[in-house]
């Protein structure tokens, strides 16, 4: 069976923005809930103090290899949680980010929230989701 994936969009302006308000999801069999993926190498260490930009490029690759292993894409993404020390830094790199998801061809709901820190010092940038297929 074929995954349907149906938008739900009362309003428009986050569809320019590159999200979906909603998803409606249906003929799936495989679910996948992501842990947060931050600038971390594969030995654990953090990468990139104080570039956000490299910073979510690195935690986009760590989403992907989990994905990856689970043999989905970001294609398979319906839902994106972004977690930030700096709201308005990060939409100076957001660019990075929507750049992937929109080669995707993928809109995830998408919640963006400032925090005060992330459990790792020095990381800027966490993201976390659920990805069907």
């Amino acid at each position: 069976m074929a995954v349907e994936r149906t938008a739900v969009n009362p309003v428009s302006w986050s569809v320019e923005m590159g999200f979906n308000q909603g998803e409606v999801v249906s003929g799936h069999t495989r679910t996948l809930y992501i842990s947060g993926q931050t600038a971390m190498s594969d030995d654990g260490k953090p990468q990139h103090d104080g570039d956000m930009a490299a910073q979510l490029a690195l935690c986009v690759d760590n989403l992907e290899a989990v994905l990856g292993e689970a043999d989905m894409s970001l294609a398979n993404l319906v839902r994106l949680n972004v977690y930030t020390t700096d709201v308005d830094l990060l939409f100076q790199h957001y660019g990075v980010l929507a750049g992937r998801l929109g080669a995707a061809r993928v809109a995830p709901t998408t919640t963006m929230l400032g925090v005060t820190r992330l459990a790792i010092p020095g990381q800027m940038i966490e993201l976390d989701g659920t990805a069907v297929a």
